[in-house]
């Protein structure tokens, strides 16, 4: 079946065509021509206005419960709210029960998502079971398709195993991924420590319970020659280190989430649960920080921490709430609301092609001849998400009935078209 999108603007600063008006025709998984104006057939033609076209976007760091979890979202929920959110493929962490730290979940994984409309990729976990002590079997998992390695929710404390983590990936170029918290300090805290978590009465996660984590792996990072890629940066100083680690030309790269973006701590005077995250929301100095790195370069990717709950895990007292937001469908529109300076080509970059460079994936560059692997989206058009047209199986997201500029038009993945109603 051939599918024509006609006259759509290419975002894509890999392609010779960025910034330029094209039909573009699509068959299959391939991208079959490319024009100022198609003259022939499809079986389909779509005429979306003021749409941009970009490689398929990528989330490197989400969590689809699954298995284990499944009342808080599955494979294939998560998999539709990816979708919906402009997402072609996504990393799935291995905070999972069982844990993905064997060839055989990471096979679960991969074979579970075989008929979904996305890629879902495994990420590998670290050290055997999370409880970092011992590493994993992480050749074995990399053969079998772990695109990256992390305890994920849990970053590793051991500096001793972290290192050998860094060196053992050396061996087929994988890539380490950490959020950085040292939990001995901020194990206890709910909120961003000072004056106003003082005032809340919350016991807080200082700043320097990041910073300290970052300084140390990019020590080690130094010291391995490895690749390491922070994700969840949410303080000024954690992003200062990471932009003085990249001058000195080490294989570092990072993410913010868009909640991070969005709000600040003092979103949470009235004690919103749905704000409760980690690492938590910093100050409006460190907001600016994260956006001037966005805007700068320093940042790479974006990625959305999408972590579904259950109601009753939400609607509960602060201190006994847990952690996370639903945010994957949200993410490019908050990204968009909160930088509008941003250009379609840096969101091109932010959201899929840095991530495919940094992870070894398909860059899918829209050229003839080229995957087909596409998001469209509207720098125009608004988002305005409710439990109601939401894909995802769990309802924790701060964001909805919040009117964001920016919307995802839809998706082109598996060689198949979606379009967002």
């Amino acid at each position: 079946m051939t599918i024509l999108l006609r006259q759509v603007k290419i975002a894509d600063t890999k392609s010779p065509f960025n910034g330029l008006v094209k039909d573009i025709l699509l068959q299959d998984h391939q991208i079959i021509s490319i024009s100022d104006k198609y003259k022939g057939e499809a079986d389909q033609t779509i005429e979306l206005k003021n749409a941009f076209v970009s490689p398929g976007f990528v989330d490197p760091f989400v969590h689809f419960c699954d298995p284990g979890m499944e009342n808080r979202e599955t494979l294939h929920t998560g998999a539709e709210a990816a979708q919906q959110g402009g997402f072609t493929t996504v990393f799935v962490i291995p905070n999972t029960q069982p844990v993905i730290d064997t060839k055989s979940q990471v096979t679960y994984i991969k074979q579970h998502s075989q008929d979904l409309p996305i890629y879902i990729l495994p990420i590998g976990a670290l050290s055997k079971k999370l409880e970092g002590k011992d590493l994993a079997e992480m050749i074995d998992m990399h053969s079998n398709g772990a695109v990256a390695f992390s305890d994920g929710l849990y970053p590793v404390q051991s500096t001793l195993l972290f290192l050998k983590a860094l060196q053992y990936v050396k061996a087929f170029e994988g890539v380490v991924i950490q959020m950085p918290i040292d939990k001995s300090l901020g194990s206890l805290g709910l909120m961003n420590e000072g004056i106003l978590s003082t005032r809340l009465g919350l016991p807080g996660i200082p700043s320097i319970a990041e910073e300290l984590i970052i300084q140390r792996d990019i020590e080690l990072l130094k010291y391995t020659g490895s690749k390491l890629h922070i994700t969840g940066v949410s303080t000024a100083k954690g992003i200062a280190l990471i932009a003085a680690a990249k001058k000195e030309g080490l294989q570092i790269t990072c993410s913010v989430t868009p909640y991070h973006l969005y709000f600040t701590e003092e979103d949470l005077h009235n004690y919103d649960t749905l704000l409760k995250v980690f690492p938590p929301l910093r100050t409006k100095e460190d907001q600016k920080a994260l956006i001037a790195a966005v805007e700068n370069g320093t940042v790479d990717c974006i990625t959305t921490h999408h972590m579904p709950q259950d109601w009753d895990g939400k609607t509960i007292e602060f201190e006994n709430a847990k952690a996370g937001i639903a945010s994957i469908e949200t993410s490019f529109a908050a990204v968009k609301q909160a930088i509008p300076s941003l250009s379609e080509a840096r969101l091109s970059e932010l959201f899929s092609s840095n991530a495919r460079n940094i992870f070894g994936l398909n860059n899918c560059s829209i050229q003839e001849g080229a995957e087909a692997e596409l998001t469209l989206f509207s720098a125009k058009e608004s988002t305005n998400l409710s439990k109601e047209n939401s894909k995802s199986k769990s309802a924790n997201s701060p964001f909805w009935d919040i009117t964001l500029t920016g919307k995802v038009v839809g998706t082109y993945v598996k060689g198949r078209l979606s379009i967002n109603k």
